[in-house]
């Protein structure tokens, strides 16, 4: 198989942060590009693309985790392949850096390390078995009452039964306080 190609974005400042905005809330996320430089910029470059507006938090884990960023969400019509789409772009950029709540992570295929892409999740508790097998690229800065209420989003398995779409907005720093 093809070796998934470097994210070709620019590098992400450190301060950046990502406003993900939801019918039920925005919360912030700070991209930390000193820990996963590569996926950093790949979720830069998607947002400022547009590639994240209209996609949705498909698979929530009641107070575990909410995933989104799959390009495919965008399509009601594909419900049945949400979680496979946006995926096998980059290596894996792993790091010793703990899974705690509010840690922002890439979502890669469960057979093969290097298969990260657009897809991310959200930890709403610490996630230590997560640690080293996941490419950790922000952490929830504000809003995570917002990431909470998502999570209460009624679910069949782990798959959304509700829409939750979000739109992400990049700043390149942190507004005044």
């Amino acid at each position: 198989p093809a070796k998934p190609a470097a994210a070709p974005a620019p590098a992400v400042a450190p301060g950046t942060q990502a406003l993900v905005e939801t019918a039920k809330g925005s919360f912030t996320i700070r991209l930390l590009p000193e820990v996963a430089p590569k996926h950093a910029a790949l979720f830069v470059q998607t947002a400022k693309a547009g590639g994240y507006d209209g996609t949705t938090f498909h698979r929530i884990i009641m107070g575990g985790i909410i995933q989104g960023g799959d390009p495919l969400t965008k399509d009601p019509g594909k419900a049945s392949q949400y979680g496979t789409g946006g995926l096998g772009l980059l290596k894996a950029e792993l790091s010793d850096r703990p899974f705690v709540r509010g840690t922002v992570a890439a979502v890669r295929r469960p057979s093969s390390l290097d298969s990260a892409g657009t897809q991310f999740f959200v930890c709403l508790q610490p996630q230590p078995s997560h640690a080293k097998h996941y490419p950790v690229f922000g952490e929830v800065v504000s809003g995570m009452e917002v990431v909470d209420q998502i999570s209460t989003t009624p679910v069949d398995g782990d798959m959304a039964k509700e829409r939750v779409p979000m739109k992400v907005k990049i700043r390149e720093a942190p507004p005044a306080p």
